[in-house]
């Protein structure tokens, strides 16, 4: 069990037994999807910033410039700022086994405590990656889902640890105690 419990342990219930809890990766990373989310983002970007720079060169009427702000605010969200509130949202999510239920405890503005029973998880899918990392989701992905990249932004996401050392054996501890459960 980790450290990562104080978030996790005011959710228990009384007969209720914690017998893991993590949180996932942390810091800025890469993921597969970004292979097209990358070259997308700067050309979005650089249109943006192409617009912006050519209607003030221009001195287009102001419209034009509001027009194309926007534009460069997403372009600059998508370019950069999503990976830090990707890193920010992953600093605030706390998961956790214990003998009744799988708990995901996370938000960045707001606290959203998921509770999933371990009698009525539809599916336990382990994907892992290298260092014994890997990620655990409790159901099949999304139809919307293309190539490992989500759907629209706010889009409901199939639960899941995501990015958890040592993968491997929480899906076994998971497995395990579904057993005299489910029967």
């Amino acid at each position: 069990m980790h450290t990562h419990a104080p978030d996790i342990k005011s959710q228990l219930a009384a007969d209720e037994h914690l017998l893991w809890s993590g949180q996932p990766r942390q810091g800025l990373l890469l993921r597969a999807s970004d292979a097209y989310a990358i070259p997308f983002s700067l050309l979005w970007g650089g249109f943006a910033l192409f617009w912006e720079s050519s209607v003030i060169a221009t001195n287009a009427p102001p419209f034009f410039v509001l027009w194309g702000i926007p534009f460069v605010l997403v372009g600059l969200y998508i370019i950069i700022g999503r990976f830090f509130v990707d890193a920010r949202l992953r600093a605030h999510t706390r998961y956790a086994v214990t003998d009744q239920r799988v708990l995901i405890v996370s938000g960045l503005f707001k606290r959203e405590v998921r509770s999933l029973p371990l009698t009525r998880l539809p599916d336990l899918i382990l994907t892992e990656g290298r260092r014994d990392e890997g990620s655990i989701n409790f159901g099949p992905a999304p139809a919307t889902r293309f190539n490992g990249m989500a759907g629209w932004p706010g889009q409901q996401q199939t639960p899941g640890f995501e990015l958890i050392a040592d993968a491997r054996r929480v899906y076994n501890l998971i497995q395990d105690v579904q057993r005299p459960v489910q029967h």
